[in-house]
């Protein structure tokens, strides 16, 4: 089933980060294809979450526990909706440009026809949603330091 996972380094810091990404509510206004959130209940260590994603003509809500370990990590659980199984979280570390950010994703749709939609163009897809929560960042706190962007000399 559909498994995504990456590394990356930025230049924002991981409590930027954490609250980029803790902040549900919001997704709808930047992430690709969530067309809907809702919170129901959020507390400074979980959060339960309603989203609905739609792509082309199908339109799916889930339901997930979220863990908030901030600015370390967010973890979510999945409560119910249409997967088998979804497992996600990012984790967050300091780093010379910024934040070490690390994201994975595994997830199976109950639907064999759900499942043969977003298995053509999953890796895409999940590399565009990502790239979102960095464009969010430089919309939300500006651009990054000339100096974050800028590889060290190597001696």
């Amino acid at each position: 089933m559909p498994t995504h996972a990456e590394s990356r380094a930025v230049p924002y810091t991981p409590g930027q980060l954490f609250d980029l990404v803790a902040d549900m509510g919001r997704y709808p206004q930047f992430l690709p294809w969530c067309v809907g959130a809702r919170v129901r209940n959020k507390t400074d260590t979980t959060a339960i979450c309603d989203l609905t994603i739609g792509f082309g003509p199908f339109r799916e809500s889930f339901t997930s526990r979220v863990t908030l370990d901030r600015p370390h990590r967010v973890t979510v659980a999945y409560e119910k909706g249409p997967f088998r199984y979804l497992n996600n979280h990012w984790d967050f570390a300091p780093d010379p440009m910024g934040c070490k950010v690390d994201f994975f994703v595994d997830f199976e749709f109950r639907s064999r026809i759900l499942q043969a939609a977003i298995g053509v163009v999953f890796h895409e897809a999940v590399k565009r949603m990502v790239n979102a929560f960095l464009v969010r960042a430089r919309v939300v706190y500006g651009p990054p330091p000339v100096t974050a962007m800028a590889k060290p000399a190597e001696a």
